[in-house]
């Protein structure tokens, strides 16, 4: 197991399977998100007693891993329709969604992922699908084009983004229900290491459930990987229950500290340190100096060091906080 491995919301096919097992199976076994989850329940028994096929579009925005998919599939479980998913990314033209939207059923919830990145053309498809339920289509080219309308099953939109900025305004505005999916507590991150722990029937210690906890960036995702590595630690070494102790081991094995940071983490920091002496830094030379891909620093890196009180983000670039600073020469 390479020392350097980093432990991040980015994930292989292994805990993709391993996710979709450790999923909420209903609105009850998902912890965290109370708020949200209280309106998603008024929106689907509201449009319920109104007899709607479906209900508001929604659109959820937040950090990759917290969650965003899994209240996708919990709202079509709650409301007893079907759901497509999709990754914005990968629908390349208008006609492609046309297919897909056509496809549907009535009520049917149609969940695009990474909804930012949809092409432009497809958005146009997108706004009178999402309003009135219907498609227009230009049929032949030149002259002899014409439009043509066609009527698709109601459906709800569901959209998930890590970058709402980059969502365009009319199609932002379409959604009748947005939410922000915050970072998790400590606590709430244990009872999901708890429950996942339960479900691979790992036996261990509190404090080793609270230690995974600690370093797990407050992001559930990242919490059960965390899970899984220590587990695969843990059966190496021969031991049936895992302790404390041997929680840390593992996880320092993963060259992960006491802060959640790794390797990728401490780099930024010491390159705003030494080479900005403490900053600002525009993003683009941040990425240079530290020879990590700007997409890396946004999604990866960025939003952790920042609710770790580690980096502050100013109108002229990045900054470290005196805490980082204090952090890292604690920890040499």
């Amino acid at each position: 197991m390479p020392k350097n491995k980093k432990i991040s919301p980015i994930f292989n096919q292994e805990d993709k399977t391993l996710d979709l097992a450790l999923r909420p199976r209903a609105f009850e076994d998902y912890v965290g998100q109370e708020n949200i989850k209280k309106n998603i329940q008024i929106i689907i028994e509201a449009a319920k007693k109104r007899k709607d096929p479906s209900i508001e579009h929604i659109l959820f925005y937040g950090n990759s891993g917290l969650g965003k998919t899994t209240l996708s599939y919990l709202v079509a479980k709650k409301m007893g329709v079907g759901i497509r998913t999709i990754a914005g990314p990968s629908i390349k033209k208008s006609g492609d969604l046309a297919a897909i939207l056509t496809n549907l059923r009535k009520g049917d919830i149609l969940f695009i992922d990474e909804i930012h990145r949809i092409n432009t053309t497809c958005e146009e498809v997108i706004y009178p699908a999402m309003e009135e339920f219907k498609l227009n289509l230009i049929v032949g080219k030149g002259p002899m084009a014409r439009t043509m309308n066609l009527k698709i099953p109601p459906f709800t939109l569901i959209g998930a983004t890590t970058r709402l900025a980059l969502l365009s305004s009319p199609l932002r505005s379409r959604f009748g229900a947005t939410f922000r999916l915050d970072s998790y507590s400590t606590q709430e991150i244990e009872k999901i290491i708890k429950k996942s722990a339960s479900l691979l029937e790992i036996k261990m210690k509190k404090e080793a459930i609270t230690t995974i906890a600690c370093r797990s960036r407050f992001n559930p995702r990242v919490a059960n990987r965390l899970l899984k590595r220590v587990r695969d630690f843990s059966e190496v070494n021969g031991n049936k229950i895992i302790e404390k102790d041997e929680a840390e081991k593992a996880l320092s094995f993963l060259n992960i500290d006491e802060a959640g940071l790794e390797s990728g983490d401490k780099k930024i920091l010491k390159t705003l340190l030494k080479k900005f002496d403490g900053g600002p830094a525009g993003l683009q030379s941040l990425s240079i100096a530290s020879q990590e891909e700007e997409e890396t620093i946004i999604e990866i890196y960025e939003p952790y060091l920042m609710q770790a009180g580690f980096i502050k983000r100013t109108p002229r670039g990045r900054i470290i906080t005196q805490k980082a600073i204090d952090y890292l020469k604690k920890n040499k």
